[in-house]
């Protein structure tokens, strides 16, 4: 299985706003990390992120949430 975004790939993000839904490819920071990951679940203030092959990074605030990836460039 391939990455929904590759090594070196340009990535253009939109801030979040507070608006998260599963399914989103997110700019966060969990324990202390960056990620661009993608949202697998929702709890309340709390955001949980992982990767396209079910692993999951852990859980993160919405604010913590920097923003939302709206374009992939080849």
């Amino acid at each position: 299985m391939l990455p929904r975004i590759r090594s070196g790939q340009l990535c253009t993000l939109e801030p979040s706003d507070g608006e998260i839904s599963v399914g989103d490819v997110v700019l966060c920071t969990v324990n202390g990390r960056d990620y661009l990951h993608l949202v697998t679940a929702l709890q309340g203030d709390r955001v949980q992120i992982g990767n396209n092959r079910g692993h999951i990074n852990g859980w993160t605030s919405r604010s913590k949430v920097y923003g939302r990836l709206v374009c992939v460039a080849d």
